[in-house]
């Protein structure tokens, strides 16, 4: 017997805690930024389902070079697919692949513009993969929590390897 159902369609943001993977000499620390976007949920079977997404996410991080603290902003498209299993209590568990394509780079120091990186020195292409749990209520409204562990070097720079690794929590309706 074949499972069918039409695709629920919702809207979600959050808040993301992001990072880079260590450079010698830059001390890394979290940047804190948003996400907020558009998902489709298909159902497989009744405990399995496959949710697209489309999400601008704030990631970056922030670091000290010569005493002063610059925060590297850079801004994303994902495109993460998620593979969930669903329990009968609200509760699901997910994992997938993500796309990134980068669509800003900005880099500050006490709110002025620095030269230190720009959009040249990272790559347009980001490719993660996700991890999470997430919570939906009968009402439509629920809550999710994911880690993007980045898996591209996305220095176009230099030899030394930087990855994005965010967590992000947020709320997500379905419509």
């Amino acid at each position: 017997m074949v499972f069918a159902q039409p695709p629920k369609f919702g809207l979600k943001a959050g808040l993301n805690v992001a990072t880079l993977t260590d450079v010698p000499g830059l001390n890394w620390s979290n940047r804190i930024g948003l996400h907020a976007g558009a998902l489709a949920h298909i159902h497989i079977t009744p405990q399995f389902g496959v949710q697209p997404e489309v999400v601008y996410s704030s990631q970056g991080a922030k670091y000290t070079i010569n005493g002063e603290e610059h925060t590297l902003g850079l801004d994303y498209i994902n495109i993460p697919v998620q593979l969930q299993y669903m329990f009968d209590n609200g509760f699901r568990i997910q994992t997938g692949p993500q796309l990134g394509l980068l669509v800003n780079t900005k880099d500050k120091v006490n709110g002025q513009n620095s030269q230190f990186f720009s959009s040249e020195d990272f790559k347009s292409t980001d490719v993660s993969w996700t991890f999470g749990l997430g919570y939906l209520t009968y009402s439509g409204l629920g809550i999710d929590g994911r880690y993007n562990l980045g898996l591209t070097n996305i220095n176009d720079a230099g030899t030394n390897s930087l990855k994005n690794n965010v967590f992000q929590v947020g709320l997500f309706y379905m419509l």
